[in-house]
């Protein structure tokens, strides 16, 4: 199964660098890619006016079962909360607006669409090293 581990890993690359560039396209500055802390990842941290998004990436190629973003459950979410926190202690970024993201990338044969979901979860009673959200 070499081959689907590859390939999945292919379309989770591309699918990274089309929510960037959507990101940027749509005020956002990326401040880093797929960052890690140990076991936390995190796949997009960008800056906008209102402040640090922490945006998880899902993609996937059509037919699929379910929409990506909703593969983001709560195990997921607390992964986030938990990267997040560390990545602004280490980042010196504790006093900024926080907001917790998520872009859908879905490729067809010859396309793909973007789905964009701001704001899409807020973590409750995790510590995000002061960060407000």
């Amino acid at each position: 199964m070499r081959g689907e581990g590859d390939r999945r890993k292919r379309v989770g690359r591309r699918g990274e660098d089309i929510a960037a560039a959507f990101l940027v396209d749509a005020g956002h500055t990326v401040l880093a890619r797929n960052w890690r802390a140990g076991h936390l990842e995190l796949d997009i941290v960008s800056m906008a006016a209102d402040g640090i998004h922490f945006v998880e990436v899902k993609s996937r190629v059509v037919p699929m079962a379910a929409s990506p973003e909703d593969s983001v459950g709560p195990g997921k979410m607390r992964r986030m909360a938990a990267a997040a926190g560390a990545w602004l202690s280490e980042n010196g970024k504790t006093d900024m607006d926080c907001y917790f993201d998520v872009v859908s990338v879905s490729f067809s044969i010859d396309s793909y669409s973007v789905e964009y979901f701001p704001q899409a979860f807020i973590p409750i009673g995790i510590q995000l090293g002061g960060g407000r959200f």
